[in-house]
This record gives C-alpha cells, structure tokens and sequence, in this order.
C-alpha cells in the first residue's frame, strides 16, 4: 500500500488531534470523517484554529458511520468514539475489510470482546489498538532493560493512573461535551494505560483479580451513573498471574489531587525501573545488580519515545494533547501506517490490547462482589466464556 485512505469516527478533541497528526504523514490522505454532531466538523472546535471542514476540504463528512464505511473507499479508519463505545465501530470496519486503529480500552464488556475477536479473526484487514503508553520513554526504556537481562525476572509491579479533575473548570467542560463516558465509566474499566507498558514485559497474562472501591467522596454532585447508583472516586485491584507475579494498579475517577498523572514501579529479582509522574518534573529511576554501579540512578521521564526525539513533526503537537501524549500519539500513528505500507511495525495487536482491557472489566465484576477473588479468561482460551463465571 503506497498511500492510505484515511477516515476517522469520532470528532471529540482526540479525535480531531490524532486526525491533524495523521495528516502530516506524505503517505496518508485524509478521506472522511464521522460524527453526530456535524458542528464538530463544519466550526471551530476547543484547541483548533479553524474548523475541520476548513482544514480538510477534500474529505466527505458523514453523520452515519456505515454510509462512510460504504462510500468512502477507505483503506483504515480511526475509532475515537467514548472509551465504552468501540467495539462496534472496529467489528463494523473489520466486516467490510477496513483496517483499523482503536483507541483504548478497546472493549466494554467480555462479549464485545468475544464478537470483536471473532471479527478479526474472519478480517482480511488488520486491526491494532490505541495503547499509546506504550510508546512512552519509560516503556520503550523497560522493555529494553528487561531484554538486556538487567531486570531479571519481574515478581511485583505497581502502576497508577490518577487523573485529576476539578468541577467546573475549562478543561473539565471540554472533556466531557462530546458524551458521558468520562463521568460513567467505573474508574478501574480504563486500566489500559497502567497495564500496557508492564504486561509489555510478562510471556502471561493477568490471571486473578481482587478488586476494591472507596465509594463516593470527593463530589456527589456529577457521578451519578444512568440507573441512579454512585460510583468510586478510587478503586484498587491486585492482579496475579500463573507463574505469580503480582500487579497493584490504583485507578481514580475524581479526586483533589494535583499530580502527575502515570506512575510505575517494577520489581525484578536483578533490578527495579520507576516513573514518578509530578506534571513539570517527571522522572525515571533505575538500578540493576548486574552492572558494577548498583546505585539508583535518575533520567528525566517525559513521554517522548527515544527515537523520536529528534523528529520535527513529533514535537509540540499544540493543545491538550501535547501536555498529556501528544508525542507519543505520533509515534503510535506512524507505526501503524508502517505496518499498512511496509508490513512491519511495533503497533499493538489485537490480542495484546484485549490483554489489558479484560482485566478491568473482571476487576469491575470484583468489586461489585465485594472484592472476589476471579479467574479471569481471554478470548484465545480453551475455557473461554463470555460470561462471568
């Protein structure tokens, strides 16, 4: 393929910043777009200095999803819709062989996951997911001290991801005009971001999970879900595989504080591997027994992947999206259109994207029971069901 024709659903701020992104590369042409609401599309939208209409004049705009799948000619789409609706969207495309790159998490519920599979399993196309953090320095940086042997065996990781939100605020309303599922998702379900770099370095899957909720304390006034329950403002899982290894992961949907948003810690039987997010000032620390200097040494923890770093166009994308992931949102997209022209990438794969998805949705299932300890299945297992056992 020497150019892709490119469509992207969902027109939310990531959705029109990973659009602008796409649209750098000499090999990619932005065909179409899609969203309910044509505003995003034909006005200025938050963060853009012109309406997409204007940025984009030879691209079809379409309000109904399989009517661009049907007319465009598309050669991948994006998924960018809310993070609960995405399965649909990516079975649709893989049914009319359109490749696709989905954001995270990629499913809602374990029978999207069992329809999503089977879909690509019976595709022509590809399909890869969203897992952007796995393209950060820090996860490129483990995964090399891990093949260098200088970590030994991971046997306790630790990952959190607290994001910060304040009533009211710029920010906050932007986030949240384009849909609910900010406000409605169970916080511990968008897990993807803290178990993509860590699952990076384990040959297994997560498979128990304990998971608990501190109910609602920081704001009683917006979460409220669609059947009138509360929802936690913190949950807590611990995870565990076959062989033992122990993952902790901390997951919020509101809270006061202001900090960094990803922090990591891995625990390996030669050495350890941190990320302390604090917004200005993230860093990164390391130390390994196999080398002579054994003491904890520190580098600076942006996102930005190493290879990238001197790439123009993977700088300062602008907005919201370059404080948080832009650059790493750069080198995610070009990999996939790598893996489209050359047949080779380091894109994230279905299965591996299913691997850090499923874990939340069993976590969920966890907490609703209390804290249960369950056996949790993926789709490519012989004892796989679609249901909670």
């Amino acid at each position: 393929m020497n150019c892709v024709r490119l469509g992207v659903v969902g027109l939310g701020h990531r959705g029109r910043e990973l659009l602008k992104i796409a649209a750098d590369f000499p090999n990619v042409e932005i065909a179409a777009a899609c969203d309910i609401i044509p505003n995003n599309w034909y006005k200025q939208q938050w963060l853009c200095n012109a309406p997409l209409s204007e940025m984009f004049p030879n691209a079809s705009f379409y309000e109904d999803y399989d009517r661009m799948l049907d007319e465009a000619d598309l050669d991948a789409v994006f998924v960018e819709t809310g993070a609960d609706i995405h399965a649909e969207f990516c079975v649709k495309a893989l049914n009319k062989n359109i490749n696709v790159l989905s954001d995270i998490p990629v499913v809602a519920s374990l029978k999207e996951a069992d329809a999503l599979w089977k879909a690509a399993q019976r595709s022509k196309a590809v399909i890869f997911t969203g897992a952007n953090p796995n393209f950060s320095k820090f996860a490129v940086l483990l995964k090399e001290f891990y093949n260098k042997g200088l970590l030994g065996n991971p046997y306790c990781m630790e990952a959190e991801y607290i994001h910060w939100s304040l009533p009211g605020s710029d920010m906050s309303i932007h986030l949240n005009e384009n849909g609910d599922w900010r406000r409605l998702l169970i916080p511990i379900r968008y897990c993807t971001h803290s178990l993509g770099p860590l699952l990076a370095i384990l040959n297994e899957q997560l498979r128990k999970v304990s998971c608990f909720g501190t109910g609602e304390h920081a704001d009683k006034s917006e979460y409220k879900r669609v059947n009138g329950e509360t929802t936690d403002d913190m949950m807590c899982a611990n995870f565990q595989t076959d062989s033992g290894v122990v993952v902790r992961l901390m997951r919020n949907k509101r809270c006061r504080a202001d900090i960094g948003h990803h922090n990591y810690r891995v625990f390996g039987s030669e050495g350890y591997m941190e990320r302390i997010d604090r917004f200005d000032k993230p860093v990164i620390r390391y130390n390994s027994m196999k080398e002579l200097e054994t003491g904890l040494k520190e580098m600076s923890g942006e996102f930005m992947p190493p290879e990238y770093a001197n790439v123009d166009k993977a700088n300062g994308r602008g907005g919201i999206d370059s404080a948080a992931h832009g650059d790493i949102d750069y080198a995610m997209i070009d990999n996939f259109i790598k893996e489209l022209c050359e047949g080779k990438s380091k894109s994230v794969p279905l299965k591996a994207g299913l691997a850090m998805t499923i874990p939340g949705i069993y976590a969920e299932e966890s907490a609703r029971r209390g804290g249960e300890v369950l056996t949790i299945r993926y789709p490519w297992d012989e004892d796989w069901n679609a249901d909670f056992i």
